[in-house]
């Protein structure tokens, strides 16, 4: 039977002709004013009233009120606007499946969080700003003050898709890998920490990588008290959620030396206004919230959603379900 789908995000014209394509046995349902980025929440739509099917960042009260929608599609890997108990509650009460695109985003997000820490390893901001003789005092102390991975501890806070291929990535590096989640399933392939264990954790770490998603838990799970925690000096990275983080304690714990450095591809706001203390704290690296990108995003998340959709069409486990 033919679906009324409805895509309320914006796409490049190799990703929209590629999304017609796929979705030319069923009825394509487009908005007029499609949200910005992936990232961002799209408006009410009226169609949602007629919609079976919902690609994108739609409406979260919206969608729950609509009456025949089945299935959401939701095209970034963070589901922050739809992770509440009300929301989780409503959408089975309605049978309502919700899906996201972590298989998207994981490879280039593990990729930049790899930069991260090869980047502080390496001492790349300082050797890039640095115009010094061979053999002066500074060139030998970044030569001395650069390093490697290897025996190093690497505390992976969250669990989920981007952390698992990170850590992949990180072993023939020869670091030391520990993961905080909160619900271990024995599948992780290193050793799992809970949260009670976790001030030891973050006691031991070289460094600290915040890959949390945002919720009514996780918000502000980073203040002051954590960073006294850490060892002195460590360096901690987020590939999180920006609001995870209390950034005042931060920018505090990097005056103070306790946290070492951060590199940080979230934060919140994004982007943090001129004058915010952040872009002048010592060692702080701040990308605009790009880790997810890549070439050919947009057709690898059009392409993602239409593998799903066949799935959905043959009634068959839809990838990265989260509801």
């Amino acid at each position: 039977m033919p679906l009324r789908i409805l895509a309320d995000l914006a796409l490049p014209a190799d990703a929209m002709d590629l999304l017609r394509a796929g979705t030319q046995s069923h009825t394509l349902l487009l908005p007029s004013r499609p949200a910005a980025s992936v990232l961002a929440k799209g408006e009410p739509d009226p169609q949602l009233a007629v919609a079976d099917v919902v690609f994108g960042q739609p409406d979260a009260p919206a969608l729950l009120a609509s009456p025949g929608v089945r299935w959401a599609h939701i095209s970034s890997a963070g589901i922050t606007r739809y992770d509440t108990a009300t929301f989780r509650a409503a959408a089975r009460a309605k049978g309502m499946m919700l899906t996201n695109s972590s298989s998207v985003y994981d490879e280039a997000c593990a990729v930049h969080g790899l930069s991260f820490l090869l980047a502080h390893a390496r001492q790349l901001p300082r050797g890039l700003a640095t115009r010094t003789p061979h053999g002066s005092v500074e060139w030998n102390s970044l030569r001395a003050a650069s390093g490697t991975l290897r025996g190093e501890t690497v505390l992976l806070v969250g669990f989920g898709a981007i952390a698992r291929r990170l850590a992949e990535l990180l072993r023939p590096f020869g670091g030391n890998l520990v993961a905080l989640r909160r619900q271990p399933r024995g599948d992780e392939g290193l050793p799992v920490v809970t949260e009670a264990e976790l001030p030891g954790s973050l006691a031991r770490a070289d460094h600290v990588v915040n890959i949390l998603p945002e919720s009514d838990s996780t918000r502000g799970f980073f203040g002051a008290g954590r960073f006294a925690q850490f060892r002195r000096g460590a360096t901690f990275h987020n590939l999180g959620r920006g609001a995870t983080v209390d950034q005042g304690a931060l920018d505090a714990a990097l005056r103070a030396g306790q946290v070492g450095a951060a590199w940080l591809d979230v934060t919140d706001p994004e982007p943090l206004p001129v004058g915010h203390p952040l872009w002048t704290a010592p060692n702080c690296f701040i990308t605009p919230h790009v880790a997810g990108g890549h070439r050919g995003e947009a057709t690898h998340l059009v392409g993602h959603f239409l593998d799903n959709l066949r799935r959905f069409e043959r009634g068959e486990s839809l990838l990265d379900r989260v509801l």
